[in-house]
C-alpha cells in the first residue's frame, strides 16, 4: 500500500515490474499484473475440502532470507474474531510462518494452492506454531471481482447478526447448536424486502452451513451485488427458506481533513449493521490512512477502531465531528488488533 514501484522476483532470479490492478483492504488481498514471463499458474484447490489434520506446505520469504519452504498440518478451519482483518475465515496451520511469509502460498501435497499466508499470532515477534492463511476459495472470489471491477463490491443484506449461543438456542427452543441470529433488520434493506425478521436463525446460505455470525457476514460479503441468495432459517422453531437479492454495502465515510487538521489524511467509517465489526465493538473504523499524512505521523493506521476521543465515547462519525471540530488537541482511545492504545494528537 502506497508503494511507488513494485518488483516481483521470480525463482530463477528474474525481476519484473508489476502493476496493481486492485486491492481489498478488508481481506488483505491485492491483485498485481506482471508481463508475460512464460509462467505456469499454480492450480487452485477447493479449500472447502480441507480437513483438520491435512498436511500443508507454506512457501515464503521469511525475514528476507529468500525462498523458504516449511511444512505442517491444518490445525483448524474457519477461524474468526481475531481482529486481524475485516472479513475473517482463516485456515490455521502449525507450518512455520514468520514475518515475510505474508502473501506466500499454502499448498497441499498435490502442489495445489489451498490458501494465502497472511498472519501469525506471535507475542514475541516470531513463529509459535500458530499461523493463518486466507482460503483459496475466498481468494478466488475476491480475485475475480478485483480483475473485473478493480475492487471488491461487497454485498450485504442489511442485518445485524450475532452468534447462536446455547443460551439463545434454549431461549428460542430450537435444536440447532450452530447458526447466526438476526438481531436487527434495517428498514427497506434487502433482508427487509425478503421477509427476514429479528430473531430468525440462519443455518445455511446457498446450501453452505453457517456456524456463526462471522460465517454469515463472510458468505454474504463475498457475493456480488445483485446476486440471488437462498437462506435456510429457523423461525419460532420452524424451518423456512427465504430467497433474497444481495444489496450493496455503502458505509458512511468522513474525511479527516474535514474534521480536524490533526486527522488529515485519514478516512473514517461508521460501523453499520452490515460491517464485519458489527456487534463486536462500538466505535469508528479508520478505513484508510495516507502515508506521510498528519494522521499517519500521529500513529493512526488503517483498520484501527476509535472508541473514545477526549474521554468521550464515540460510535458514529457525527460524534467524531462534534468532538474533533472544537478541540485543539485530541486524546484518542483505539483498538488495534487484539490490543488497546492511547494516542495524543497535538
Amino acid at each position: 500500500e502506497g508503494a511507488d514501484t513494485i518488483t516481483v522476483t521470480l525463482s530463477d532470479g528474474r525481476q519484473l515490474d508489476a502493476k496493481v490492478i486492485g486491492s481489498d483492504p478488508e481481506s488483505d488481498v491485492a491483485v498485481i499484473r506482471i508481463p508475460n514471463g512464460n509462467l505456469i499458474a499454480l492450480p487452485l484447490a477447493n479449500s472447502d475440502r480441507l480437513r483438520v489434520g491435512d498436511f500443508v506446505v507454506a512457501i515464503g520469504n521469511p525475514f528476507g532470507l529468500g525462498q523458504t519452504v516449511t511444512s505442517g498440518i491444518v490445525s483448524a478451519l474457519g477461524r474468526t474474531g481475531l481482529g486481524i482483518q475485516g472479513y475473517e475465515d482463516f485456515i490455521q496451520t502449525d507450518a512455520s510462518i514468520n514475518p515475510g511469509n505474508s502473501g506466500g502460498a499454502l499448498v497441499n501435497l498435490n502442489g495445489e494452492l489451498v490458501g494465502v499466508n497472511t498472519a501469525i499470532i506471535a507475542p514475541g515477534g516470531g513463529n509459535v506454531g500458530i499461523g493463518f492463511a486466507i482460503p483459496s476459495n475466498m481468494v478466488s472470489r475476491l480475485m475475480n471481482q478485483i480483475i473485473e471491477h478493480g475492487s471488491v463490491q461487497r454485498g450485504q443484506l442489511g442485518v445485524s447478526v450475532q452468534d447462536l449461543t446455547p443460551e439463545l438456542a434454549r431461549a428460542f427452543n430450537i435444536p440447532a447448536n450452530q447458526g447466526a441470529v438476526i438481531a436487527q433488520v434495517v428498514s427497506r434493506s434487502a433482508a427487509d424486502k425478503a421477509g427476514l425478521r429479528e430473531g430468525d436463525v440462519v443455518l445455511r446460505v446457498n446450501d453452505r452451513p453457517i456456524r456463526d455470525g462471522s460465517g454469515l457476514r463472510n458468505a454474504i460479503g463475498l457475493l456480488e451485488v445483485g446476486a440471488s441468495v437462498q437462506l435456510e432459517i429457523l423461525r419460532d422453531g420452524r424451518p423456512l427458506t427465504i430467497k433474497a437479492k444481495v444489496g450493496e454495502y455503502v458505509p458512511v465515510k468522513t474525511e479527516g481533513d474535514d474534521l480536524n487538521p490533526r486527522l488529515a489524511g485519514a478516512v473514517f467509517e461508521d460501523i453499520g449493521p452490515s460491517s464485519p465489526l458489527a456487534g463486536k465493538v462500538q466505535g469508528i473504523l479508520v478505513a484508510r490512512v495516507e502515508s506521510g499524512s498528519p494522521a499517519a505521523q500521529a500513529g493512526l493506521r488503517s483498520n484501527d477502531v476509535i472508541t473514545a476521543i477526549n474521554r468521550q465515547r464515540v460510535s458514529s462519525t457525527n460524534e467524531l465531528r462534534r468532538i474533533a471540530a472544537r478541540s485543539n488537541s485530541l486524546v484518542i482511545n483505539l483498538i488495534r488488533g487484539r490490543g488497546e492504545l492511547l494516542l495524543v494528537l497535538r
